[in-house]
């Protein structure tokens, strides 16, 4: 594994600095992506959706006819987290349970009048036991009892609705050697925002648009060895490629 090469303090600031010229320069097209979304037309969610999930009535049972509308809790925006949950295995995949360990500390969304939520096609019940497994206070809801998973392409099954993941058909997704995403389970993100009692669909990005919601990836983006998965030039540190990845309880420290 080749290390980076050694130099003096005044080549290592001479260097420096000429990273920090093009840093800037992503900065400054990075707000400009951002500017972009913001722009984005949006679509009216006329469809009813019914989710199960945390909220509980006075007699501590789950709250089961939960609407799109109502997990804005107030907010005038809302971001989903779609998260693959193996039913069969009771547990999340690990990369979407990375994402969710990645969030950040809700109060900082809510201030800025957002609410974020997990949503999976799963049981609650499953759902809520691995929550605890996990540790993890974001509030998640189970989706089985409508189609929402299905019309934002967080499951895919064409025989419930026409094939497509990260805005590519079936034929594509194949072509593409990316039969994985034809039928199941699928990570993504989608983002709506309401305005009175009309509710719109502003986003939705999937595959490595999720990139950048992992932290964890981009504090080790700033070390010499990288994400160490072998790849974009950087080195396999485990021999492991991109199947380091554990549920963090997995990990042997």
């Amino acid at each position: 594994m080749a290390l980076p090469k050694i130099v003096s303090r005044d080549e290592w600031l001479a260097a420096r600095k000429k990273l920090l010229a093009q840093e800037k320069a992503a900065t400054r097209a990075h707000d400009t992506l951002n500017a972009a979304r913001r722009a984005l037309p949006m679509v009216r969610i006329d469809k009813a959706y019914e989710f199960e999930g945390p909220a509980l009535r006075g007699d501590g049972s789950p709250a089961t006819e939960k609407s799109l509308q109502a997990l804005f809790e107030g907010r005038r925006q809302l971001i989903v987290c779609h998260v693959m949950f193996h039913t069969e295995q009771g547990q999340a995949c690990t990369g979407c349970s990375h994402t969710i360990d990645n969030l950040p500390h809700l109060s900082h969304l809510r201030a800025r009048e957002t609410s974020l939520v997990v949503v999976s096609r799963a049981p609650l019940a499953q759902l809520t036991q691995y929550q605890r497994r996990m540790g993890w206070t974001v509030p998640w809801y189970s989706s089985l009892a409508s189609d929402f998973n299905y019309d934002f392409h967080a499951t895919t099954d064409e025989s419930v609705a026409p094939v497509e993941y990260n805005y590519r058909d079936k034929s594509t997704l194949e072509r593409l050697g990316q039969s994985y995403h034809v039928k199941g389970e699928q990570p993504g993100v989608s983002v709506f925002l309401r305005d009175g009692d009309d509710v719109f669909h502003t986003y939705s990005t999937y595959g490595r648009g999720l990139d950048v919601l992992l932290t964890t990836y981009h504090y080790l983006d700033l070390t010499p060895l990288g994400r160490g998965e072998g790849w974009g030039g950087m080195p396999d540190v485990h021999d492991m490629g991109r199947n380091w990845l554990r549920h963090h309880d997995k990990y042997r420290d």
